[in-house]
């Protein structure tokens, strides 16, 4: 029985992608992005940095951080949790502009990796050619981050 997540796809003109397998458990990476102390380790391209000022981890709760970009640059960014269904998914609306719907979809593929599906929905084409220019490789370096913060939680816990 095939339990992988279904991606909409009834939008791909206005949908971004990616699917990354870390070599850790579900609970790990879940954890990576519940952790506030670890999320703002990883989260953003490379070079950024994070400055967390609100996570409310909750239907309805508020994540408001500032991204601090290798150009000098400050990025306020602020989003809504629609849906934390743990170890499973994680659904936030980013209210702050490029609007849109973020869905990470956590799926165990063995005992020690997960499979990690990441879609952002944007409301309009407009929005998504937008950032499509960026956001496809941002998104593969957040992806490249995160699992540097994965093998740094697994070398800690083999000490």
């Amino acid at each position: 029985m095939n339990m992988r997540p279904e991606i909409r796809n009834e939008h791909p003109e206005r949908q971004i992608v990616t699917v990354r397998v870390f070599n850790a458990p579900r609970e790990t990476v879940f954890s990576a992005w519940t952790n506030p102390e670890l999320l703002k380790q990883w989260w953003g391209p490379k070079g950024f940095t994070n400055t967390f000022h609100q996570f409310n981890l909750r239907t309805g709760g508020h994540w408001k951080f500032t991204m601090h970009g290798p150009d000098g640059g400050n990025y306020p960014n602020e989003s809504v949790f629609v849906e934390i269904k743990k170890p499973e998914r994680i659904v936030l609306n980013h209210v702050s502009k490029p609007v849109f719907q973020l869905t990470a979809h956590f799926e165990e593929v063995d005992h020690n990796k997960t499979e990690l599906t990441f879609e952002q929905l944007f409301p309009t084409i407009k929005e998504y050619n937008k950032v499509k220019g960026f956001a496809i490789d941002a998104n593969e370096e957040n992806m490249d981050r995160l699992a540097d913060v994965l093998q740094n939680m697994k070398s800690r816990t083999h000490l």
